[in-house]
């Protein structure tokens, strides 16, 4: 068969041939683009921008926090991208895994090649092709070949080179170095990376995922007792490495981390068992947290033997190749007594109700329907900056274990109160609705007056919106309680109507027309609050006709608060006398809170009598064999960093051949990195040869 240019092809060549889309032809593509630099310098930039998210962006937050932040929106777009735990996410894990591939491909093609080329001489340096370097040198001396080689043999000692020589005949070319382990300095550099990067990977959650993905554990997505959780459910305690949580209340053992895999959990057996003895926390004189300190006993099931160890932040207890942190602390199980106020009819017994934080309950107040009660939390210290005066918005979940780290400027600001204990709680009612709800047990003082604060909410993707309710003379809610049962009462509202319009008429006539206002305003106040004076009223007559309404109002308002403290063995509030004036102000603030009612969705108020706490501390334990794996690869990156920027490479090549009864010598210098010191340094040797060729 004969080609284009008359020449024929061999049979064998074209059975064997390399078509360009085959298989052994993509490998080869592949292998080139994982290994070459491009490849690696790309990773690199992806890596970089997403540490720089992750340096950026506070990692591993509640999502309220990046939906507040970013809305709704872009909290939907950016969570496709798991960007709130970057580092643990499955494409940035996907990154560092090619980083490790592409560099280590690149390791084993150029590694040889540098040894190589480190360790050899190259004496075999043509003589005639010394003249073609930029730096080069010849003269002739008086010296025999042999006596010029040892004197440039003693020069280039005494100057730190290792040279070594080729005889051709008569002539001798001279070939030296110094600074080869600059060559080793890129290996270095990039095996550290490949080092590095694997240590990340060991300690990240990659290896819980691979078990995940292919060895067919499956996180538990329902509550369940760590005895009940299947095999498929538990790592191994020869796990290599895990972060895992583990709360552990005062006077609780555990030998269980929880590991958080999604959205679910698996659980994680500890080569100790660890039991909290005491909880020590020091508060700030604004009642901040300033340390908390776990004081725990230490059990090696292996061998019996028990110790006793402090964990504070800082602090860790390091065991068996586990490291436990002190994380955060939280509620460990208190117990807490509650009475139960019925937000609907006209009964204003309440309900005892105990139980503990993290159980259930139910209640039924004055034949209502009842409602299941989960005890979520008990805050004993809620720090609130009070500067806010009628804008103040209290953050009943506020992270105290955040407070440490900002605790000197917690310390010094003198707007920071300790506005006592809060109980946090979830209701759900027969149709499966649930709402969050916080109140706090002492009342605050806002705007010259004692309320208390009832936060309520959907989920935690939402703000806590308050209900103030004001403190009677006892610092209880009884009072507003009683005010809202009268006004659920029509007998006790047209009294009250009646009352007023006695006391506000000057005529029979007038006197009947106020008490229809009154009575009619006082239901539809009832009903649905403001809302419902003006639901039927144009929008352009509301504010006439609540400037008519509030007033009858809150009159007929006082008038229902007498006839309660009447009804339960009180005197009547004296409005002319020097108390009189707190007194219009409370019945103000309540009847914005009998406004705001209809937007409380649940049929009782609970507040907290008392309550025993429980503190629990909460760990983060780990097993990061990888650390010792990035140490090593930080000595690495030192070394070779050293190695290529103050290791300076140089070669020389001396070509001796006779002349006469003396020589004639050739000689050229090069380096990697032709700068100002190879240039003087080639000028000093300049000056040596003139010197031992004279």
């Amino acid at each position: 068969m004969k080609g284009g240019s008359g020449t024929a092809t061999p049979f064998f060549l074209m059975n064997h041939v390399t078509p360009a889309h085959s298989p052994r032809r993509w490998g080869a593509d592949i292998l080139e683009l994982l290994g070459s630099m491009r490849f690696a310098v790309s990773l690199l930039m992806f890596i970089c921008v997403a540490s720089l998210i992750g340096t950026v962006l506070q990692q591993n937050q509640v999502p309220t926090t990046y939906v507040d932040q970013f809305g709704p929106f872009w909290f939907a777009v950016l969570d496709k991208f798991s960007i709130w735990h970057v580092y643990n996410t499955w494409w940035f894990l996907l990154i560092m895994g090619f980083l490790v591939v592409s560099t280590t491909i690149c390791v084993l093609r150029n590694a040889p090649k540098m040894v190589r080329d480190a360790s050899s001489f190259r004496e075999y340096v043509r003589g005639s092709s010394l003249r073609a370097f930029p730096h080069r040198v010849e003269g002739d001396a008086s010296l025999s070949p042999k006596d010029s080689v040892q004197r440039l043999g003693a020069w280039l000692q005494a100057n730190g080179y290792k040279f070594k020589q080729r005889v051709d005949g008569d002539s001798v070319m001279v070939a030296a170095k110094k600074g080869a382990a600059n060559r080793l300095g890129y290996i270095f550099a990039h095996v550290a990376i490949v080092v590095i990067c694997v240590g990340g990977l060991l300690d990240s959650e990659l290896p819980v995922r691979l078990q995940v993905w292919l060895g067919g554990k499956q996180p538990i997505t329902e509550n369940m007792l760590i005895s009940e959780v299947p095999e498929t459910g538990r790592l191994s305690a020869s796990n290599p490495s895990f972060r895992a949580n583990m709360l552990l209340p005062e006077g609780s053992r555990s030998a269980t981390g929880i590991v958080a895999v999604d959205d679910g959990v698996l659980t994680q057996p500890l080569p100790f068992i660890m039991e909290l003895k005491k909880f020590v926390v020091e508060y700030y004189s604004t009642g901040m947290p300033s340390s908390f300190t776990s004081l725990v006993e230490v059990t090696d099931p292996d061998t019996g033997e028990k110790f006793e160890r402090a964990i504070a932040v800082n602090e860790p207890l390091r065991y068996k190749g586990v490291t436990v942190y002190q994380s955060s602390f939280d509620d460990g199980g208190s117990r807490l007594e509650l009475e139960a106020h019925p937000l609907q009819g006209s009964a204003v017994q309440t309900l005892p109700i105990a139980g503990k934080v993290g159980e259930a309950t139910e209640v039924t107040v004055a034949g209502g329907p009842s409602v299941k009660v989960d005890l979520s939390g008990l805050r004993v210290i809620n720090v609130e900056n009070l500067d806010g005066g009628a804008d103040l918005q209290p953050r009943p979940a506020m992270e105290h274990v955040a407070s440490v780290a900002g605790s000197a400027a917690a310390a010094s600001n003198e707007n920071l109160r300790n506005v006592g204990p809060s109980v946090q709680y979830r209701l759900t009612g027969q149709d499966g609705q649930a709402f969050e709800y916080s109140n706090y047990m002492l009342p605050i003082e806002l705007d010259g007056l004692p309320v208390f604060l009832a936060g309520v909410r959907r989920s935690e993707a939402e703000p806590y919106r308050y209900l103030r309710i004001p403190a009677d003379a006892n610092g209880s809610v009884n009072e507003f309680m009683r005010l809202r049962a009268g006004l659920s009462d029509p007998a006790l509202r047209n009294r009250a109507a009646v009352l007023f319009a006695a006391k506000n008429s000057t005529s029979d006539e007038q006197r009947s027309l106020l008490e229809k206002a009154a009575q009619g305003a006082l239901e539809a106040f009832w009903r649905g609050g403001f809302n419902g004076i003006v639901e039927r009223v144009p929008e352009e007559e509301r504010e006439r006709v609540l400037a008519f309404a509030v007033p009858m109002i809150q009159l007929s308002m006082m008038e229902l608060r007498d006839l309660q403290r009447e009804r339960h063995g009180e005197p009547a509030i004296d409005y002319q006398g020097p108390d009189g004036q707190q007194a219009e102000r409370w019945t103000q603030v309540a009847m914005l809170g009998l406004a705001n009612l209809p937007d409380y969705p649940a049929p009782v108020f609970l507040t907290l009598k008392n309550f025993e706490q429980v503190e629990a501390s909460v760990f983060q334990i780990a097993r990061s064999p990888g650390k010792n794996i990035v140490y090593l690869g930080c000595l690495f990156l030192v070394i070779g960093v050293f190695s290529m920027f103050y290791i300076r490479d140089r070669r020389v090549w001396v070509w001796i051949t006779p002349n006469g009864s003396g020589s004639r010598w050739q000689a050229a210098m090069t380096s990697q990195r032709r700068n100002l010191d190879f240039t003087q340094e080639f000028e000093r040797f300049r000056d040596a040869f003139k010197r031992m060729t004279t």
